[in-house]
């Protein structure tokens, strides 16, 4: 499911417009996103949590040459989901 299917099954579950449920998810996800930039956790009650993950600079290999190269340290964002998400998947 994308971001238009989501759009279309909410505006017709609430018959609210679809524009307005795209500009209010939009601004939901950059909300979510703008927190997460300043290393901030967003947590959604009943559907999990997303945290900001650093990574340390490390050893790897170019799997073509087989050199070895240094991977820069990043940050990466990880998601875990509520008890309710996850029995609801189950």
């Amino acid at each position: 499911m994308n971001k238009s299917e989501i759009v279309a099954k909410v505006a017709t579950d609430t018959g609210m417009s679809q524009t307005a449920l795209d500009m209010a998810l939009g601004k939901m996800l950059k909300a979510i996103s703008d927190s997460l930039a300043r290393g901030e956790d967003v947590a959604i009650a009943g559907f999990g949590s997303f945290t900001v993950r650093e990574r340390k600079e490390r050893q790897g290999r170019n799997p073509s040459t087989g050199q070895t190269m240094t991977i820069k340290a990043s940050k990466s964002v990880g998601f875990k989901a509520a008890k309710a998400l996850k029995d609801a998947v189950n």
